[in-house]
């Protein structure tokens, strides 16, 4: 059973005026074992307005590009550009200015709220850095608390007096009350319930369309995302293997992994599709030593030599469509 958000209307795609530009993103860390390979030279954009959701396995460099984002840590090599300015060149004084329009959601809302502190003054924490007095500092945490349907009169409570929905809505909230231009969002709904999903993933979208916000939106589970973005990335093993047009990737999934995962949970919103038959094998490789050519060819059921030879590039297989693949998956070749 996956969440289902309401319907929505048309969505701005990625021709929208970018908010976020990834150029060339790399992410390496050092280990005694060795150096990892994190996030392999990957790019793309998120529009004004836009949900660009980025889905893969567990360890696959997705958060590690959400955190490279914010420069929590700054990405190994590449351009993060937030409304035309590179981030990753930014003094800590220009960042510190930037940081108010660009803000995270973490996947577990109990631990990233202060259990001390008040709700009110959880929310309120980012006007106080910024410098917002009273009255206007109360009136924004009492406007936005009721913009993600909380009750102002309970901002006297403490986190642990709410359940994990109202957390993350607390957590919404906090980033939220600083009028941002993106949202970063890291599995925002992975500890949750399948009903208390929906109601956040509702949430959400309510929030870019009155408020205009981008959004990034990290995942494992396609279905999950399936109403709520209007563009897919999907990953493994740090690189980008296809983007597009929710509903086209959806629908005509190019990649062999993007039909592996689609496999796995075959209902997607209140349609049930059919499955590829392509089967995974193998265990997913260590980023310490990924395989030559395509990352995924160990464990591709249509791999041929060219896979180990040849890292194949996201080249374009119809408008608002790109896939990483010497042999992608076509109608004819899944029937």
């Amino acid at each position: 059973m996956t969440a289902t958000t309401h319907d929505a209307p048309p969505r701005p795609r990625s021709a929208a005026e970018p908010v976020l530009e990834i150029q060339n993103l790399e992410c390496t860390f050092r280990t005694s074992a060795g150096t990892v390979q994190a996030v392999s030279d990957i790019s793309f954009t998120v529009g004004r307005g836009e949900v660009l959701a980025i889905v893969g396995e567990s360890g696959c460099g997705k958060s590690t590009t959400a955190r490279a984002v914010i420069q929590l840590p700054p990405p190994t090599a590449g351009a993060v550009r937030f409304n035309g300015h590179d981030l990753t060149q930014a003094s800590p004084a220009e960042l510190r200015r930037t940081r108010p329009k660009l803000q995270m959601i973490f996947q577990d809302p109990i631990s990233a709220l202060n259990p001390r502190r008040k709700v009110k003054d959880i929310i309120a924490e980012g006007l106080d850095i910024a410098g917002v007095a009273e009255p206007e500092r109360s009136e924004r945490v009492t406007r936005v608390m009721r913009q993600v349907g909380l009750d102002p009169a309970h901002g006297d409570r403490r986190p642990r007096e709410f359940s994990g929905g109202q957390c993350q809505r607390i957590a919404i909230a906090r980033a939220m009350v600083m009028n941002p231009d993106l949202l970063v969002c890291d599995e925002p709904v992975a500890s949750l319930d399948v009903s208390i999903q929906a109601q956040i993933l509702n949430l959400l979208e309510d929030l870019r369309e009155s408020a205009g916000v981008a959004i990034l939106f990290i995942s494992h589970d396609l279905a999950v995302v399936h109403n709520i973005s209007d563009r897919i990335a999907v990953m493994y093993l740090g690189k980008i293997v296809e983007v597009g047009d929710a509903e086209k990737v959806y629908d005509a999934p190019a990649h062999p992994y993007t039909n592996i995962l689609l496999d796995s949970a075959p209902t997607v919103g209140d349609s049930a599709r059919e499955t590829s038959g392509l089967e995974l094998s193998g265990e997913v490789p260590s980023p310490l030593n990924p395989p030559s050519g395509c990352r995924f060819r160990t464990r591709c059921p249509k791999a041929t030599s060219i896979c180990a030879e040849v890292a194949p590039p996201l080249v374009s297989i119809d408008d608002e469509h790109e896939v990483a693949c010497h042999h992608p998956v076509t109608a004819a070749t899944t029937n």
